[in-house]
């Protein structure tokens, strides 16, 4: 199986970078690995590629490299804000749903779709999603180009859609794969609640850390489905 970790900074995924190394949009497996994924290289053909942060770094960098290599499978991983406080920070989901939140236009104070305008799509879901029994979360979530941080956008937005989290690159890794044929996943972990902006707050580095051991886990259990 030929699997594909798409991530758009390397300290999101610093643990499985160390063990996977890569180049910009040149994917390098590596020779040296950790105990607990040497399992995967038995079972798995295993790469990394780091697009940049942002919608528009992750479909192009994304959208270059699937255009001259095949994979059975695209994972995305990193780190997320959510509006739903029932999730804990460092809280590890899978995303179900994604879509961009700002594609379309303004009618005075009315928003409209791209697909109310007739010119395209929004909203994405992956074509591959873990079994229940592992018990992970599945979430809905927003791509944007600027996060939220004030209760006035905050506000608007619950009006419009209702949704758990938000990234910057989720919906644009949905997009790429569905139109390069290649079966795909999202998988994120909670860094920040949705609020106006309090970096105090946030725990980036218990996002990262329960990110990175989920998915080692997941490759290297006995059952693991990606195997």
């Amino acid at each position: 199986m030929r699997i594909l970790i798409v991530a758009a900074t390397e300290p999101e995924i610093g643990k499985i970078v160390a063990d996977v190394r890569f180049s910009m949009y040149d994917c390098d497996q590596g020779s040296h690995i950790s105990p607990e994924l040497k399992t995967v290289y038995e079972h798995a053909e295993v790469s990394t590629l780091i697009t940049g942060v942002g919608m528009v770094a992750t479909a192009f960098a994304l959208g270059k490299h699937l255009a001259s290599h095949q994979y059975d499978l695209a994972i995305n991983l990193g780190i997320a804000g959510s509006f739903d406080r029932s999730i804990a920070l460092g809280e590890v989901v899978e995303v179900i749903e994604d879509r961009f939140s700002e594609l379309g236009a303004e009618d005075d104070r009315t928003f409209l779709t791209i697909e109310r305008l007739g010119f395209g799509e929004s909203i994405f879901s992956p074509t591959y999603a873990l079994p229940r029994s592992l018990n992970i979360r599945k979430v809905s979530a927003i791509t944007v180009n600027t996060v939220h941080g004030s209760q006035a956008s905050i506000d608007e937005l619950s009006q419009r859609v209702n949704v758990q989290l938000e990234s910057m690159e989720g919906a644009a890794f949905l997009y790429a794969c569905k139109y390069a044929g290649v079966p795909c996943m999202q998988i994120r972990a909670v860094s920040n609640y949705i609020e106006k902006r309090n970096r105090d707050a946030w725990q980036i580095g218990l996002a990262i850390k329960n990110l990175n051991t989920f998915v080692a886990d997941l490759f290297s259990c006995g059952d693991s489905p990606l195997k």
